[in-house]
């Protein structure tokens, strides 16, 4: 399966939200959203940070408002990069299927919506609360980065229903999965709570003006910065 977009296809275009914890959030996360939205040729691409994540504890994040806070620091100066407040405002487990379901009704039909999303996750899709419901709402981008290779495949229990395509795959609903491969950067959420916990540098790591708040975040909150949660 050929996977990658080809220069010969123009962009499909549309908006992307990119769902997380964003625990915080690194250059890694900024990096793949760009070179997405480079090869969806997407206008605008939206963060959105997850107050309770469905597959995490949520006790061991950051304070939800503090995550949000260091990504609207990261984004700035992007004009196509946004971050959304929807999954802190509101109650309850952070599902994907009805945060894709309030962008769909704002944006209306015809424009087009691509939720950014892990290879790993794809591959566990048919776990997610409501499934089916994602492919009624938006196109996939599936970003993988080496030494991920060879065929990316679906869920064995749901194969059935994707026919592959020049890009990725076609969902029976007409939804598209689009596999866009992103540069691999070794930076992990993880690995800069560590980092912050012991005092030392993150520069290099994370957008430099957020670098600041982090740093003062982990003198005036160390328990922020020892859980395991990405």
């Amino acid at each position: 399966m050929r996977a990658e977009p080809s220069a010969e296809t123009p962009p499909p275009g549309g908006v992307g939200v990119f769902g997380g914890t964003f625990n915080p959030v690194h250059l890694g996360h900024l990096r793949a959203a760009e070179e997405v939205a480079d090869a969806l040729g997407l206008e605008r691409v939206w963060f959105v940070p997850a107050r309770v994540p469905p597959h995490k504890g949520a006790e061991s994040l950051a304070p939800a408002e503090a995550r949000w806070g260091w990504l609207r620091e990261s984004v700035a100066g992007n004009p196509r990069f946004g971050v959304s407040d929807r999954e802190l405002r509101r109650a309850g487990p952070s599902y994907t299927v009805d945060t894709l379901a309030e962008f769909r009704r704002e944006m209306g039909r015809d424009q087009r919506l691509w939720f950014l999303m892990g290879a790993d996750a794809f591959r566990e899709i048919h776990t997610w609360h409501r499934y089916p419901e994602l492919f009624a709402l938006a196109d996939l981008a599936v970003m993988r980065r080496p030494p991920d290779e060879g065929p990316l495949l679906p869920p064995p229990a749901l194969r059935e229903e994707f026919e592959p395509t020049a890009h990725g795959y076609r969902h029976a609903s007409g939804r598209e999965v689009r596999v866009v491969r992103v540069t691999p950067l070794e930076i992990s959420s993880s690995t800069i709570r560590a980092l912050l916990a012991q005092g030392r540098s993150v520069r290099y790591l994370v957008a430099e003006p957020v670098r600041a708040s982090l740093e003062r975040a982990a003198s005036q909150h160390p328990e922020w910065f020892r859980g395991s949660a990405r």
